[in-house]
């Protein structure tokens, strides 16, 4: 409990000593007051530094010559699908006819009422496996129904097939079949499907169809191929391609081709990221008279530096193959207001006339010695991560040192906050000893006053 005293006996305040720990705290509310600004100027750091990271992004997606080119794939007829890895792949065209697909070994029972209550008996299924394996599976009282060879059969990650109970919609009476296939397609993937010995049930299981594996069988450029899958990636480098459909003497074209429009999406995108950057420089630099700095990043040299290297990158020559050129001469400029503006329709002329050029002045070139010759990316990319990378980039240096201002304002309010506590109860301890002092002087002059009469010695303390 904390020590209480009024002016009863000494006649000061009775909060004297709130008002006197009011004064103490002024430098802390000063040194919160000054913390707050630099936290104020830490945010809008960190805005800066999120908006820098953006950027990397978008850098990142043009990163070399492979990454920033892009491809559009054609194919004039719908038994194929494509898609390609431009890491890999190469402008061309192709003829393809698809004569057969890939199909994986499977066989069909005949046709059961109950696909759950008819009881088929008990026993094993045995079958052999295209590396010549021989496989049975057990089948017992609980499981003997279509439904419960199937959950056999499924319930084994390793027995190489997967079980599958149909309707057959054909209207019978029994209607329920078992389906049993593999995973794998094409002539390595030849099985020999189950042989059923099933004892006691109210109905014969056997199957009734079977259905052997066969490889895909198709024609590139008028030759044919066989293929194992109906997916593959080693036709074409680069290209992965879905027979869908088997259309013998119905051959379709695949075109590959370079996707200069998305090509200069890309460098449209670094474009918007770095004016990004710029407009926030350009907000925080926007002051006049009444503009309190304390509390901005306005005039920081940090953000002057960043600017004029921005400005050094994209005037920044680069050295190709057709001569020394900038990002600029392709249509990238400065616009008066400051921000970069790229003129599309120049940029995606100087793809479509000379994409080599382009590439190298984005991506740069190598050397026959094994060195490189940066590009606008390679330079960009530099930029950021020299503002970035810690603890000496540009912007997180200044982050680390904002972070350490306030470490040491938050110590100093610390130590002031545990000097102006220990006053506190020192002056009340004080102020309580006073009190107890003159009500003890009080007491005895009263007794004084009551012996001598009306003579008070000490009623000008009161």
């Amino acid at each position: 409990m904390g020590i209480a005293f009024g002016s009863i006996n000494s006649g000061l305040p009775k909060n004297i000593v709130e008002q006197i720990m009011q004064a103490e705290k002024i430098p802390v509310q000063k040194m919160e007051e000054r913390k707050g600004k630099i936290e104020n100027k830490k945010a809008l750091l960190k805005d800066l530094m999120s908006r820098v990271e953006k950027l990397r992004g978008s850098i990142y997606a043009s990163k070399s010559d492979r990454s920033f080119r892009e491809f559009n794939v054609n194919v004039s007829g719908n038994g194929i699908t494509a898609s390609v890895d431009k890491n890999i792949a190469e402008p061309g065209n192709y003829q393809i006819e698809v004569l057969q697909l890939a199909q994986k070994s499977s066989a069909i029972s005949n046709g059961i009422e109950d696909k759950d209550n008819t009881y088929l008996g008990v026993g094993y299924l045995q079958y052999e496996l295209p590396d010549g394996t021989t496989k049975e599976i057990y089948i017992d009282e609980e499981s003997s129904s279509l439904s419960g060879i199937a959950k056999l059969i499924n319930g084994d990650t390793e027995n190489g097939m997967k079980a599958t109970v149909v309707n057959s919609g054909d209207g019978s009476d029994e209607p329920w079949k078992i389906i049993i296939s593999l995973d794998g397609t094409g002539d390595s993937q030849k099985a020999t499907f189950p042989n059923l010995y099933l004892v006691d049930g109210e109905v014969d299981l056997w199957f009734d169809a079977e259905r052997a594996a066969q490889d895909a069988k198709i024609k590139l450029d008028g030759f044919e191929i066989e293929l194992p899958a109906n997916k593959t990636t080693e036709l074409i480098p680069g290209v992965t391609i879905d027979l869908k459909k088997a259309s013998p003497g119905d051959e379709m074209s695949l075109s590959i081709t370079e996707d200069t429009a998305k090509m200069s999406e890309k460098i449209d995108d670094i474009v918007k990221n770095i004016n990004d950057v710029i407009l926030f420089i350009k907000e925080q630099n926007n002051m006049d008279e009444t503009t309190d700095t304390s509390r901005t990043l306005g005039g920081d040299i940090t953000l002057q530096t960043l600017e004029s290297r921005l400005r050094s990158t994209v005037f920044a020559g680069v050295k190709t193959d057709f001569g020394s050129k900038r990002i600029g001469d392709l249509g990238l400029t400065f616009q008066r207001d400051g921000t970069l503006k790229l003129d599309k329709d120049k940029f995606q002329a100087a793809l479509d006339e000379n994409l080599k050029m382009v590439s190298q002045v984005v991506n740069g070139t190598y050397t026959i010695e094994g060195g490189k010759e940066n590009g606008f990316i390679d330079n960009l990319d530099k930029l950021v991560n020299d503002a970035l990378k810690r603890p000496s980039g540009i912007l997180s240096s200044r982050d680390a040192g904002l972070d350490s201002k306030i470490r040491q304002i938050d110590r100093r309010i610390e130590n002031k906050e545990r000097q102006i506590k220990q006053k506190e109860e020192n002056l009340k301890a004080k102020f309580a000893r006073l009190e107890e002092t003159i009500s003890r002087i009080k007491t005895q002059g009263s007794g004084l006053a009551g012996m001598a009469g009306n003579f008070n010695p000490v009623q000008q303390l009161g």
